[in-house]
């Protein structure tokens, strides 16, 4: 067998202006681990997302703003987003409402908007609608929070448009009746990876947790990471270190990785099983991965 592929360079990351002079590392959004919603109507809490940990911040003018407040939350999302330095995705309402149009319109021109949240997903037309009047030009991050949804899911997720597929855990349970244990939300989780995957689409983004608990959020990260979904729904500040942390390879992994690509190198990059290959993938997979979230292995220290 020939060589194989050389290491990838590391994935590229950019910088965003912060209201104030600080500045961070931005992860691309197909890598993003931690999507924190933040309430539109309330400009302290756009502060505090946008200088928090969060790899992407999703400005929330649909299940967060009552019915008579959206217009003004919309206007002022708008406004927001056409200061210079300010960035972010925005939540809009789903596509049977009065206000799925109007939140396209206001936000298609908006200099800062990366992309829209379309909450309410059952349809891949309505992911198509959406990307097409906002110009073909912003990604749209499919949130699935129903039993029609899920059951559609592939079609969702090869809708042109369709940048990532999101796990509306809560309100999926509302229209199943099923609980939040791991076992009742195998099928669902595992309905948008595979959906994804088939697709080639990123990992899809979980729902978030409920409660302040860390040890709880700790655990729930980690039967994200465990159905092979690579984000989270955040739903405060604080609970963004903890997803990115729980998501991220850990040192450990990235020691490993970085032996066995090194072993291979050394070896001419000869194949000597069939347990190469898979090894391979996962160890180029990780240091990918950990040039985006800049983790180290042990022996960098």
């Amino acid at each position: 067998m020939g060589k194989s592929t050389k290491l990838s360079e590391p994935l590229p990351t950019n910088t965003i202006d912060l209201p104030s002079t600080r500045r961070r590392t931005v992860v691309p959004a197909d890598l993003a681990r931690s999507w924190l919603l933040v309430n539109a109507t309330q400009p302290d809490l756009i502060d505090q997302g946008v200088r928090s940990s969060a790899d992407a911040v999703v400005l929330d003018i649909e299940d967060a703003v009552d019915p008579s407040r959206k217009p003004q939350a919309r206007e002022d999302v708008a406004r927001w987003l056409h200061t210079e330095g300010n960035n972010a995705w925005v939540r809009i309402n789903d596509y049977t409402t009065e206000f799925w149009r109007d939140d396209l319109e206001a936000l298609r021109h908006a200099p800062g908007l990366l992309g829209v949240m379309l909450a309410k997903t059952e349809d891949p037309e309505q992911v198509t609608a959406t990307h097409q009047i906002l110009g073909g030009q912003r990604p749209v991050v499919a949130l699935v929070e129903s039993a029609l949804g899920i059951e559609d899911a592939g079609r969702i997720a090869r809708a042109p448009g369709a940048f990532r597929l999101a796990f509306g855990s809560g309100d999926f349970r509302r229209d199943t009746g099923m609980s939040a244990d791991r076992e009742a939300m195998a099928y669902p989780r595992a309905r948008l990876v595979v959906a994804s995957r088939a697709a080639g689409l990123p990992g899809p983004v979980d729902g978030p947790t409920v409660g302040e608990s860390h040890p709880i959020l700790r655990e729930q990260s980690g039967i994200t990471v465990m159905m092979g979904m690579t984000g989270k729904l955040c739903l405060s500040a604080d609970q963004t270190p903890v997803v990115n942390e729980v998501i991220s390879p850990t040192r450990t992994d990235v020691s490993w990785a970085n032996t066995f690509l090194l072993d291979f190198t050394a070896r001419g990059e000869i194949v000597r099983d069939g347990s190469d290959l898979p090894r391979l993938g996962r160890a180029r997979k990780i240091m990918a991965l950990a040039a985006a979230f800049n983790v180290r292995p042990f022996d960098a220290d």
